[in-house]
């Protein structure tokens, strides 16, 4: 089986390109189905895989800041696009792919690590400060607490508007939140993509109604669209988390010059506010690669330093 969908170019730039042009479709199921290659994704100990799904912008943010630095070290990186978190963690299992930047493994992945913690390495965590939200906007004042939303089903017409089925909010959501909060009667997780979810957000922010979404932090939808957290007060949708570099078993062994350079990569609030806002709002879809170096030459001393010899 083809475990690529991008396509093989000397150039890591003209290979990000093509990914995110449609060259690196979303993958399917089929993925899933592959067995584990042992090889490390492409089986060349030059060329490393980031697996991840695009519409989850942390780890978009990060993959290319990864690309960055491990051109600079000498590999060719390829860009593993995938539509849904247990796909992304079966193939990280199976060494389908190599890294998978940006993980939630300690509350919102814990059950994916469950099942494939044994066949992952856990490189660093390397930003403290993620948590799942619901939110709504912040004209809004009425609503402070994910408890206040019971009673008032038929105002956001019944529906909690989430993002991908197989992403952890929605399990904490449908598991967690709703059955505690007792929401159940009178609202639907209305599931889809992320996008979807802030395209709908965006619109009815601009005219001004009601809508509650699942949202997360560190994420730059939350001051894009002006929206507050409820307040969570059974704590249903878990603790404060970090997020991870997750790699395939056998990585740091292999590749102890990159596992050695991100274990040392440790962001704060601004730094990654700052880097996501970058690849996504200043620079957008196509010029994730130029987002990174505009970051970089602002940043020049937060990531530790690379031996590019």
């Amino acid at each position: 089986m083809n475990r690529r969908t991008s396509r093989p170019s000397t150039s890591s730039a003209v290979s990000r390109r093509a990914a995110l042009a449609g060259g690196a479709g979303l993958v399917g199921v089929g993925l899933a189905a592959c067995g584990s290659g042992g090889d490390g994704g492409s089986g060349d100990d030059k060329t490393i895989t980031l697996g991840y799904i695009a519409s989850w912008t942390d780890g978009l943010s990060t993959a290319y800041l990864l690309d960055n630095q491990l051109t600079a070290m000498g590999y060719t990186v390829e860009h593993e696009q995938i539509s849904d978190a247990a796909l992304l963690y079966t193939a990280l299992a199976n060494g389908d792919v190599d890294i998978y930047p940006s993980a939630w493994p300690e509350v919102t992945h814990a059950d994916y690590m469950k099942e494939y913690g044994e066949d992952i390495e856990d490189l660093v965590a390397y930003y403290p400060n993620a948590k799942l939200t619901i939110a709504v906007p912040d004209y809004i004042d009425d609503i402070a607490s994910i408890a206040d939303l019971k009673g008032q089903g038929d105002r956001f017409g019944g529906r909690i508007v989430g993002i991908e089925p197989g992403a952890g909010l929605t399990k904490a959501t449908q598991e967690q939140v709703m059955p505690q909060y007792e929401l159940e009667d009178e609202y639907e997780l209305v599931t889809s993509s992320t996008t979807a979810m802030t395209t709908e957000l965006e619109g009815a922010v601009k005219d001004q109604k009601d809508i509650v979404v699942t949202l997360w932090r560190p994420f730059w939808a939350n001051s894009a669209y002006s929206v507050k957290d409820l307040e969570d007060p059974l704590g249903a949708l878990g603790e404060t988390e970090a997020l991870h570099f997750l790699a395939r078993k056998g990585f740091g062994e292999e590749h102890a010059d990159i596992a050695e350079f991100i274990g040392g990569i440790q962001l704060d609030d601004d730094q990654y506010g700052s880097l996501e806002d970058k690849v996504v709002n200043e620079f957008g879809e196509g010029k994730e690669a130029e987002a990174v170096e505009a970051w970089l030459e602002e940043n020049p001393d937060v990531l530790p330093a690379i031996d590019a010899s």
